[in-house]
This record gives structure tokens, sequence and C-alpha cells, in this order.
């Protein structure tokens, strides 16, 4: 399919608003302003535009909550924290095309009433909030931003907030919770966020890539959008793919692609030629596919049905040389270091599950370990208050029950096969 998206990535002077509205942008701005927020709203509906940042819960649904409660003022925040291992699909918005975002987020408050807006970049982006600041002056110097937009009597003001690097305030109210000053925890619900959400108003909270496909929706409209991909969760995808492949990047495809045309069709295969061992297909809180599941249609259905999640589309590849215990203890890793520590599953259980990991790596860990990394994950995905301790453990458990015998080498033979293991010798 041709770009959608990342149309104006390449294109020179990118970031310029005059660059920006040459291409056709902030026509949708104006074609939405001649609708009413009703109709905005409904056009969204139809096209079952919904949320890329990986619950995808419908678009439409979320405005048409706030739409209708009479609280004022309302917000509307772009979630840019982007914290998810191998992750890159917003940051072109971000720091390349920051207009398509900020059309999208104009169109998008307008639709629920919002008149005040957040952009939540991530700490780890700093030329992304430079970017950003700059292009909202230039819309407000064009009127596209502000008071009385167009003359249309819409307001909309808009800021960027940078986050302190926590991987939680990528859930949406503790991202809320952050921005308002405070510790970035998970918030209990109800009341849900677009009831009450930032400074106990109604809430709408987007992901980047959910906003910039607001503006092509309203200028082709619904029934185009949902002409693409898998009818069930239409509409073009931006896929990050890394690891082991020839040719790594950004991939804007529809869904319902193969994992197999993402590998091997867009990425050009195993790096070196090797063998595909396995696929984290939708970032580090998804669990593996083998090699024997690529032909799997990248969709939510489909990937559900496997026992994995679409995500936020980061494939991850691993070749036949990696170290599946070795991948896992990373991962592992990663989610004791980043729990917030608010809930007791969450904070006792990613810890415990990365020193009984680490013990396997090193070569002292015991059989018994595995089916207790297993019940610790289930635990902490029953019992834990927000997404992290829900997904944390899904890329582990799902090692252990696809790679067992991996396992094993490692605890009886002392030995990791790949020698990634640095203190254990190679099989």
């Amino acid at each position: 399919m041709n770009r959608v998206l990342l149309k104006n990535i390449d294109t020179p002077n990118s970031t310029d608003i005059e660059t920006y509205i040459k291409s056709g942008g902030y026509n949708a701005l104006k074609k939405a302003y001649g609708m009413t927020p009703r109709e905005v709203t409904d056009e969204v509906k139809r096209a079952n535009l919904q949320g890329r940042g990986g619950a995808w819960y419908p678009a439409g649904k979320k405005w048409e909550v706030s739409l209708a409660s009479e609280r004022f003022p309302k917000y509307l925040i772009a979630n840019a924290d982007e914290g998810e291992p191998g992750t890159f699909k917003d940051r072109p918005f971000l720091e390349q095309d920051p207009h398509m975002l900020i059309e999208g987020m104009a169109i998008s408050a307008y639709a629920f009433g919002a008149e005040h807006g957040y952009i939540y970049v991530r700490g780890e982006y700093p030329d992304a909030y430079n970017v950003l600041t700059n292009a909202i002056k230039q819309a407000e110097d064009k009127n596209l931003l502000g008071k009385n937009i167009l003359g249309k009597g819409i307001n909309f003001d808009l800021k960027v907030y940078r986050g302190a690097g926590s991987y939680v305030c990528g859930e949406a109210s503790a991202l809320i919770e952050s921005l308002e000053g405070k510790r970035g925890h998970y918030r209990t619900r109800p009341p849900y966020m677009a009831v009450e959400g930032a400074f106990a108003r109604p809430t709408v909270v987007n992901n980047v890539e959910t906003l910039v496909n607001v503006p092509h929706i309203i200028e082709r409209g619904a029934q185009w959008f949902s002409s693409i991909g898998n009818p069930k969760c239409p509409g073009p995808k931006i896929f990050s793919l890394s690891g082991h492949v020839e040719r790594p990047g950004l991939y804007e495809l529809p869904t319902g692609v193969t994992l197999r045309e993402i590998i091997y069709e867009h990425g050009g295969g195993i790096k070196g030629g090797r063998e595909l061992k396995a696929v984290i297909p939708g970032g580090l809180a998804t669990s593996l596919l083998t090699k024997d599941n690529i032909d799997i249609t990248m969709d939510v259905d489909a990937l559900w049905k496997a026992g994995t999640s679409i995500g936020s589309g980061a494939v991850m590849v691993l070749d036949e040389d990696a170290c599946i215990v070795h991948v896992a203890q990373r991962a592992a890793r990663f989610f004791a270091h980043e729990s917030c520590g608010k809930c007791t599953p969450c904070r006792e259980a990613t810890k415990r599950i990365h020193e009984m990991l680490t013990r396997i790596a090193e070569g002292s860990g015991a059989e018994s370990d595995l089916d207790k990394i297993v019940e610790l994950c289930r635990l902490m995905h029953n019992t834990s208050l927000c997404g992290l301790g829900e997904s944390g453990g899904n890329l582990v458990a799902s090692s252990i029950n696809l790679f067992r015998d991996e396992y094993l080498a490692h605890i009886r033979q002392k030995a990791c096969p790949s020698g990634a293991c640095a203190s254990l010798a190679l099989a």
C-alpha cells in the first residue's frame, strides 16, 4: 500500500508548517470545523479507528463518553511516552512530522469539546520536545491553534509536557498522575478518565499513532479507512521491526498482514541467512511465537487466539543463535526495574522472577524454578493493578512453555547452547 501516515517523513523541511500545508495539511481540520462535533465523532466511530498504543480500544467510543459530559473544561492528551522496548513508531511524527499530530489533536479535541491539550513526551526524546514546541508556535501564528481558530469560535491550546522516563507512565492514568505533578502510579477505576481524568475533568488519552490517523479519516471518509486491512481492526498500521533481520525499521502496512511478510518481504529475512527461532510480535510485554507460527495475520483476534498480542506493533526477531534464557532474563530485569512498586504482586514477583532467571543463566538454577516462575507470572497477571504486572510475565512464561529444553540445558548441563550466557560454557 502507498504510505498514508508516513508520507511526509522523507520530505525536506518536513517539520515546517508551510511544507505540511503544501502537502494538503490542515485541510482536514477545515473540513472538520464545518461539521458538528457529533458528526466528527460518528465518522471516526464508523471508521472503527482503534487505539494504536496497545489496547486497541475504539477511539470514537472514548470521545463519545466525554462528548456527553457537560463538565468543563475537558482535556485531550497525546500519549507520546513510547516506553515499550522495541517500539519506535511514534518518534517519526514527533521529530519529523509534528503537524500531522497537531492537526489530529485539534480535530479530536473539537469532536468531544476539549479546549486544552497536552502532548506527553518521554524524557528520552529531547529533540521531539523542541520540534513540537516550535511546531505549536507555528500553528498558533497561523491561527490553527489557540483562540477563535480560523474565526470559527473554537478554542484549543496545546502544550508539550516532558515525562521523567517511567515505563508505567505509558498507562493512561499513571500518565495523568505524572502530568499533575504526582508520582506516576496507576489510578483505580471508576471513575473513568473520560468522566474524571486530568485535574478531575473529562479527559481523553490517545496514542500518537491513533491521532495521526484522524485527519485522513476526516479527509477521505470512514469507508476508505475501514476498507484497509482487517475489517475488524482496519486501517494502516506502523510496525517497528528490529532484531536479527536484514532491514530493521518502520513499515506502514495494512492490518492483517502476515508476520512472515513483515519479516521476509519487508525486513529482507533473517540476518546472515540464518534460521528464524522466535518472534516477539508486539513488544516486550507480549508472548513469543515460534518459527512455525509466522503465517499468522497481524491483527487483534488472530494474535489473541494464538495466546499473544499485537500490542504496539513492535516486532522483534530472534535468530537460531539467540539464547531464549538470556532474552527472558533481560525482559525480566527490565520489568523488575520499571515496576512502580504500588501493588505487591508486581513489585515482588518481578524481582523474584528476575532472580530465578539469573540463577538459571548462571548455571545454578533448579528445575523446580521453572514451575515457580510460570506460577508467579500467572499470579502477577491475575492480581496486579496495571498493565505492567498483567503483561510483564508474558514473554517469560511463554519462553518456558515453548523452549523448556533450552532452560533444562542451562540447569542440567550447566551449559548455554547459544553461548550468550557468559558464565556458562558452550554445549
